[in-house]
């Protein structure tokens, strides 16, 4: 565990439980994220599908932290019951927040144009991005293996709601995605005051956001348009503490825009400056 994440804790999730799902290595979000909620007092569980558990570090996390892992394929019914169900036998009570940091699209992969989409990778792109987390939420619901109040965040991406060339059928899946925060979140808010929310995150330098084409000079647009700059996994991991912890209960079925500005600036004096200077080399 991070050091300095420990030293300014302040115990916000003392005594929760929770489950990570995600977490690949430390570049990813939900790495961070796993870090930071132990360190704030949390006792969690961490769940990837097998195939990301033999790629990935996760077994020295789970070590670090103390957290058992639990493999699970997120379009699995069956196996989303059972990180349920184990988490609550391990953890030894009902769940108060979860992390879905999945996402995957072939068509990105495979380098497909989106007006040349593979459909089948369409579908698993769907599949495993965003009805994962519809599949999530209904089996934790059928259990009631979330807590009364308990919190449920997804990450997102802006290209839900603006056009991005290069991100693809991922931008659909995202849209998907938090139409099912929404959905959701009146029906498990209405009965167990379960909070459900999405965080729309400046573009981040993780394993998956890398294999992404020109990612590179588009996170850099994102930081000179940004004017806090880019966000980091770490000030997400800040962030997801914030909406995991009591203070935050009447925060639901929204989707919170985490970009240091991003999503409300129209151009920024430094972006300006680049287009000025790639303007004159022409």
């Amino acid at each position: 565990m991070d050091k300095n994440n420990k030293n300014c804790s302040h115990q916000l999730l003392s005594g929760k439980r929770g489950i990570v799902f995600g977490a690949l290595n430390e570049k990813s979000i939900a790495w961070k994220v796993a870090e930071k909620v132990v360190s704030e007092g949390a006792a969690i569980t961490l769940s990837n599908a097998p195939i990301a558990l033999r790629l990935g570090e996760i077994n020295k996390l789970s070590e670090t932290l103390n957290a058992p892992v639990i493999a699970a394929d997120a379009t699995s019914l069956e196996d989303l019951e059972q990180v349920f169900l184990k988490s609550q036998e391990l953890l030894g009570g009902k769940i108060d927040f979860v992390l879905h940091s999945i996402g995957m699209s072939p068509n990105v992969r495979k380098g497909r144009k989106y007006d040349d989409l593979d459909y089948n990778f369409f579908e698993k792109t769907l599949n495993i991005s965003a009805l994962s987390f519809h599949k999530m939420l209904q089996s934790a619901r059928k259990l009631d293996a979330i807590a009364d109040g308990g919190s449920i965040v997804a990450l997102t991406y802006i290209a839900a709601q603006k056009a991005f060339e290069g991100y693809n059928d991922m931008a659909d899946a995202k849209a998907l995605l938090e139409s099912i925060t929404r959905n959701f979140g009146l029906l498990y808010g209405q009965e167990k005051g379960v909070r459900i929310n999405t965080i729309s995150q400046s573009p981040t330098m993780t394993t998956a956001g890398s294999g992404i084409g020109g990612f590179d000079l588009f996170y850099d647009f994102a930081d000179k348009m940004s004017p806090l700059g880019n966000a980091s996994a770490e000030d997400c991991a800040n962030y997801c503490v914030t909406l995991f912890s009591d203070y935050t209960k009447k925060v639901t079925m929204q989707n919170l825009y985490h970009d240091g500005g991003f999503s409300t600036t129209g151009m920024s004096a430094e972006a300006i400056l680049q287009y000025q200077k790639s303007h004159l080399n022409k």
